[in-house]
């Protein structure tokens, strides 16, 4: 058994331990808040891009575009959205199991973002095409942008044949989702709402160059939408993995409490023993 000092100096670690876990978990409730709005602000912009891409992909005429055509899959190109820091729960193990799922068997390349993502698959020898770091909790649109560009440069090189990007959707603080969703070559099977025409349109310069523009803006909210998820969800994570670690330390210092008024009072028992056994011999 323990003594009283390493008991005392046990709960004293676990109580600082405490402290640090219910500071982080407070600092994640207020940036959830803003990581929600930002998911909430994303939307709008994303809904018009895929109702004026189905549109102009109901126009009925023929779609010349490289980035819609499709060709037989040699290389997949994974756009992979993690986290750089840990103590997030199972936030990157999850997203990490996700993503070997659908890697294994095929000859894939991953754009990788995220220390944790990044190291993660390069202990595991993945081929890391591209690494992007230091904006998973704060992402902006200027880094979808070059994600994007960079995706659709691989693609139209042939590096890749197709181009999927593996994210945690957020769905509450509660539950996030880990999703996976082809963006290239775009298509009606890619997450696009066909609607119903209602007045022909017409497109200037022309139907071609506006596709081209659309097209490209849609993977780029693609791409946001996905960042602004995945910074939420792992928001939401290290709050919950907070709030854990902060109850499980009330636990262990209430057992530790415990365990040290036994041992407390066992010393007090032995030393009134020992009092009293001393004053017996004494007479």
């Amino acid at each position: 058994m323990a003594n009283a000092l390493d008991l005392r100096r046990r709960i004293r670690g676990v109580k600082n331990i405490q402290k640090i876990t219910q500071a982080m978990k407070m600092v994640a409730a207020v940036r959830l808040r803003k990581a929600q709005e930002r998911v909430k602000e994303s939307m709008p912009y994303y809904e018009g891009l895929t109702a004026a891409l189905s549109d102009i992909l109901l126009s009925g005429e023929d779609i010349a575009s490289p980035l819609f055509l499709e060709r037989e899959p040699t290389r997949t190109g994974y756009i992979v959205i993690g986290a750089d820091k840990g103590l997030a729960g199972s936030y990157n193990s999850n997203l990490a199991k996700a993503v070997q799922r659908h890697i294994a068997g095929h000859n894939a390349g991953l754009m990788v973002v995220g220390r944790k993502a990044r190291d993660y698959f390069q202990r595991r020898k993945v081929c890391i095409d591209q690494a992007y770091t230091g904006i998973s909790e704060r992402p902006d649109y200027q880094s979808a942008l070059e994600i994007t560009a960079k995706a659709i440069g691989m693609y139209l090189a042939g590096n890749y044949d197709k181009v999927y990007i593996i994210y945690t959707r957020f769905c509450s603080p509660a539950v996030q989702q880990v999703v996976s969703e082809c963006i290239l070559p775009v298509s009606l099977a890619s997450p696009v709402t066909i609607k119903t025409r209602v007045i022909p349109q017409i497109y200037e310069p022309s139907l071609a160059n506006v596709l081209e523009a659309v097209a490209t803006k849609w993977i780029e909210a693609v791409v946001y939408r996905g960042l602004v998820n995945s910074a939420a969800s792992e928001v939401a994570s290290r709050l919950n993995a907070m709030s854990l670690a902060t109850e499980n330390a009330q636990d262990l210092i209430s057992q530790l409490v415990l365990e040290y008024n036994k041992v407390r009072q066992a010393n007090i028992t032995r030393e009134i023993s020992e009092i009293v056994g001393g004053a017996e011999a004494l007479r």
